[in-house]
């Protein structure tokens, strides 16, 4: 009689492959060439720590693209809570980097305390030394998702998203001095808006 193996139960914590970093040689060129197939450019800055991010979508890809020079480029995992996802990862034996932010001079330790969302990351390596790396989002820049495209891909990454919703209705109402009648309307607008890195409603 056969005992057929126990399969690792499966994660709690979304992890989202939402950007893969390609090898170029020249970032300029290559973007060029990207934005000449119809690709969406979603964001093309110095970062504080003075390396260049170039970001690129094809249309009605949920995944994108960075440009990347070098030759150990990582993966973006793209969480809500990064803590909760460096527990559950170090729980099933992975070796997870601490929490850092980019600084002028290289990583530091910790979030940015005046940024969180894209300023908390954590690295981690497969058995092949592939680097996976953890980036925490909690609201979008402008570009990166359009407005009609908004989606939840878990019920935990919509329940997150009520309930910065919920904080911000309750100072809503606190402004306005009083009951909602219309919260529903309220909540989806702030939703939308904060997905697709809009400016929140007040």
């Amino acid at each position: 009689m056969t005992t057929a193996n126990k399969s690792p139960k499966p994660g709690t914590v979304d992890l989202k492959l939402e950007v893969v970093v390609i090898p170029v040689s020249d970032v300029d060129r290559a973007k060029r060439f990207y934005e000449d197939l119809g690709w969406r450019l979603d964001a093309d800055f110095v970062r504080v720590d003075g390396s260049r991010a170039v970001q690129l979508t094809p249309p009605g890809s949920p995944t994108s693209i960075h440009l990347g020079t070098g030759s150990k480029l990582p993966i973006f995992l793209i969480v809500s809570d990064i803590e909760a996802a460096r527990a559950e990862l170090i729980a099933r034996g992975v070796e997870v980097s601490e929490v850092f932010h980019r600084g002028p001079k290289g990583n530091i330790s910790g979030p940015d305390p005046d940024w969180p969302s894209y300023g908390a990351l954590a690295t981690f390596n497969d058995p092949d030394g592939n680097q996976w790396l953890l980036q925490q989002i909690t609201q979008r820049l402008p570009g990166r998702v359009s407005a009609e495209a908004t989606t939840f891909t878990s019920p935990t990454d919509l329940a997150a998203a009520l309930r910065r919703a919920a904080a911000a209705h309750g100072e809503h109402e606190k402004r306005t001095g009083g009951h909602d009648a219309n919260w529903p309307d309220w909540y989806a607008n702030y939703i939308v808006r904060e997905q697709s890195g809009q400016q929140l409603p007040e």
